[in-house]
């Protein structure tokens, strides 16, 4: 009865060491969120500003250009999957990568060969157990994307659409992140970053005032190799933010989850723990009045 006991006081001694680790990883979370979402928001006027002036460009100019241009046959996709460099964050990563995997499946479906690059440890892990092959990974700072970062991610998507298809170059590129809605919904979305799809959101100012006419100097062309680089970065950039800020919520939801289950695991064993007492005890006493009723007798 002793030993009992002493495993379910081990037991609760671990489980409070382990809620203080979710306490404190909850309150780390909880403070970081706030720059997430303010970094998320400071990103979107850029982006709206650059998509309206591509838009304009592309909508309001015929001209040919490859990053505009639906090709006649797709051979081989690119396809981007940002994940987290940790855990403890739920279902996070396991939703992205779901999604990454439902992509895949019907790219190659439609007859497709599939080039894989990777953000964060978990996707390295994921294809590394399975033995599966990427083109290349970028791990650390997930949750606090770097500029610099999406920057080298534009430079080898840019230069894998521009190579062609026998040295492995690819013909569209698609990322997979999780975009957030708010602390409570963060949804694993699949953007199509080449071919451009620019893709205005719904207003009630008229298109004309939207997109008005421009005369170019220099050439639409010139305009359009200037512009949509930097189109694509600011897109990658603004999905790792989001796929931050989404990484952030989930962890802070998933710890306060494993900190109340901590508490009722605490409650639990010490019920146990103190009904093991007892029984100790009432045991305790019954070997003594037995002995006082022997020595009686």
């Amino acid at each position: 009865m002793g030993a009992q006991i002493r495993v379910y006081r081990q037991k609760i001694a671990s489980t409070t060491s382990m809620g203080k680790i979710f306490k404190a990883m909850e309150l780390i979370a909880t403070s970081r969120i706030g720059k997430a979402r303010a970094r998320v928001s400071a990103s979107l006027p850029y982006a709206n500003a650059i998509t309206r002036a591509v838009t304009a460009v592309a909508s309001q100019s015929e001209i040919d250009h490859p990053l505009t241009t639906e090709p006649e046959s797709i051979r081989r996709a690119a396809v981007l999957v940002m994940t987290s460099d940790r855990g403890l964050a739920g279902s996070y990563s396991a939703s992205v990568l779901k999604q990454a995997e439902h992509l895949v499946e019907l790219l190659h479906e439609e007859g497709k060969d599939v080039k894989t690059y990777l953000v964060g440890r978990k996707a390295q892990a994921y294809f590394e157990f399975r033995g599966r092959e990427y083109a290349k990974v970028w791990t650390g700072g997930t949750d606090a994307p770097e500029f610099e970062t999406a920057r080298e991610l534009r430079e080898v998507l840019l230069k894998d659409f521009a190579d062609e298809f026998e040295v492995g170059g690819v013909d569209e590129i698609h990322v997979v992140f999780t975009q957030f809605k708010s602390m409570v919904v963060q949804e694993p979305t699949v953007i199509r970053l080449l071919p451009l799809e620019v893709v205005e959101e719904e207003s009630e100012t008229p298109a004309d005032e939207l997109l008005p006419l421009y005369e170019y100097e220099p050439e639409p062309e010139q305009v359009l190799d200037a512009l949509l680089p930097r189109y694509i970065e600011s897109r990658i950039f603004n999905a790792m933010l989001q796929a931050a800020a989404s990484e952030l919520a989930a962890r802070q939801r998933a710890m306060k989850t494993a900190g109340d289950n901590a508490k009722e695991l605490i409650k639990k064993y010490t019920r146990l723990r103190n009904n093991a007492r007892q029984a100790e005890v009432t045991q305790e006493l019954s070997e003594i009045v037995a002995g006082a009723d022997a020595l009686n007798g």
